[in-house]
């Protein structure tokens, strides 16, 4: 199937989204892999099928696959998407309105959703991905990533609106946003959490999903710039 005659050629080679989308982590189309809000930039690789293309979301370099019956809310693009450069004091000043965001987003009636990073339901990543993003600063899209991106901080030494990570020995799984008064507030899930948005103590003397997390806690970070992507045709995931 051609993708010249399902949308319109970009000369940018660059799209954008008309209303949020659903990423996909295949070509079936069944579990998500992350979400593109509305007005999100993307790109369309050369690896597509019947029922899905492959497409690399051009703030925070993602991959996925796009259903193909939602090629008709893609948009050409007249220019590429560029990041904007923020310092790490003007980021400091935002995160008032960060830790505000993520506690907007705990009042709305919500569930934890694998891959979600539009309101109202939201993974935990894409909670801070998008907390962040509504002051103009990307994240990269995964907890473990978000780790790599992030300056670290001693946990002793941490500060309202630093990431705090957590997870096995060789990875960070898990991500939320430190509010202060030994607090966090995160999207967790079903099994180990609260199935959605809530706040929990970074402390041995919390309830048992503070403490099951809490027996997994790897570290901190803080975000001290905006996510700038390398500019890739394609890349597979």
């Amino acid at each position: 199937m051609s993708i010249n005659v399902l949308i319109p050629h970009s000369p940018t080679t660059e799209y954008h989204c008309n209303i949020d989308l659903n990423i996909y982590d295949s070509p079936e189309c069944v579990r998500l892999a992350t979400q593109a809000a509305k007005g999100r930039h993307l790109k369309i690789t050369s690896n597509h099928q019947n029922t899905a293309i492959e497409v690399l979301l051009c703030e925070d370099n993602y991959p996925g696959w796009l259903s193909v019956q939602d090629l008709q809310f893609l948009q050409p693009t007249e220019t590429i998407y560029q990041p904007q450069f923020i310092s790490a004091a003007e980021i400091q000043q935002h995160i008032p309105a960060v830790i505000a965001f993520t506690q907007a987003a705990k009042r709305q009636d919500n569930y934890y959703l694998w891959g979600g990073t539009v309101a109202p339901n939201y993974d935990c990543s894409g909670l801070m991905q998008a907390a962040f993003k509504s002051v103009g600063v990307w994240l990269p899209r995964d907890a473990y990533q978000q780790e790599d991106f992030t300056q670290p901080v001693d946990i002793n030494e941490i500060q309202p609106g630093d990431l705090i990570f957590f997870g096995t020995p060789q990875k960070a799984t898990h991500v939320g946003l430190y509010l202060g008064d030994g607090c966090y507030i995160h999207s967790s899930g079903k099994e180990q959490g609260r199935n959605g948005i809530g706040i929990d103590q970074l402390s041995e003397q919390g309830d048992t999903v503070s403490q099951s997390y809490y027996k997994q806690l790897r570290g901190a970070g803080r975000v001290v710039k905006s996510y700038e992507p390398h500019r890739k045709q394609s890349r597979v995931g």
